[in-house]
């Protein structure tokens, strides 16, 4: 017997953990449903969407790498969300049969950093790696909230594209991806009162990927390091910062962050959290 199911799709796509993460869910609210994971190439992206159009039990898709900008034309309609950063994680089917591109990467990346973003502060700046779709959806919600942000690329030149596209009016800057990898000599200042991010968005630092060159001189003192790599799950960048003795935030936190957002849209409950994700996280790190 068929029912409602929803399913994470990306090449590669054997390492998601999205059908962990949505299981343990499933399985805790007893609802009769299922996740799945489906591996679509590139080349079959655009049949993928119109058979799953017709299927009456499919209850849409997060979306991975590398098809977060790539599904947009096969789809009716971007929330604001998506259509501001150009790239979509998430699409759900409207009753009509419409096909809603949503991007929960920006709530899912910010959820962890609510606390602080509810002070004040006198500056507030983040030094981002990466250009990517979760790139852009972490400067564009970083930018809304009043950052400052430095973005670091292999082409700096995309990354000046990417930041006049999210945030025209903003006083931002780019530099090459080497710039955060050698020393500098340069003299913060006085940091109480302002509220300075080190983000990881790119896949460097990832299981089979170059590592992450970053030198800790960059990082004024107090910065937070947030690293969106989920496997491994602490790497060297998070293990450097802690042996600066700065505060981190892993991966997963924006996993289940950004799959929280999901999960309701696909089967109209929120996603039991009370224990702050604890058991969920330790299924995800076995």
């Amino acid at each position: 017997m068929s029912r409602p199911y929803a399913e994470v799709i990306g090449d590669p796509i054997a390492h998601s953990k999205s059908p962990v993460i949505h299981g343990y869910w499933l399985e805790k609210l007893g609802l009769e449903a299922d996740y799945r994971k489906c591996h679509v190439t590139p080349g079959g992206l655009a049949d993928y969407i119109t058979s799953r159009r017709t299927d009456p039990e499919w209850r849409g898709c997060n979306i991975t790498m590398p098809h977060k900008q790539a599904v947009i034309p096969f789809l009716d309609r971007l929330e604001i969300g998506a259509e501001l950063v150009s790239a979509v994680n998430t699409v759900t089917r409207r009753h009509n049969g419409a096909l809603i591109g949503t991007n929960t990467d920006v709530e899912g990346f910010l959820e962890p950093l609510r606390d602080e973003l509810a002070r004040e502060h006198y500056f507030r700046m983040a030094r981002i790696i990466g250009t990517g779709g979760a790139a852009r959806a972490i400067a564009a919600g970083l930018a809304e909230h009043g950052f400052t942000l430095v973005l670091a690329a292999r082409n700096p030149e995309k990354a000046r594209v990417l930041l006049d596209e999210i945030d025209p009016d903003g006083e931002h800057h780019v530099a090459p991806l080497d710039h955060f990898a050698t020393p500098t000599n340069f003299a913060f200042d006085d940091r109480e009162g302002c509220l300075d991010l080190i983000v990881n968005a790119s896949p460097l630092g990832m299981e089979d990927q170059p590592p992450l060159a970053f030198d800790f001189s960059h990082a004024p003192p107090g910065s937070i390091v947030y690293d969106i790599v989920t496997h491994p799950l602490d790497t060297p960048l998070l293990q450097g910062a802690r042996a600066e003795g700065m505060r981190t935030i892993d991966g997963h936190a924006m996993l289940i962050g950004q799959a929280a957002i999901a999960f309701e849209r696909f089967f109209g409950q929120k996603p039991p959290r009370e224990d702050g994700d604890e058991d969920l996280r330790r299924i995800l790190a076995q």
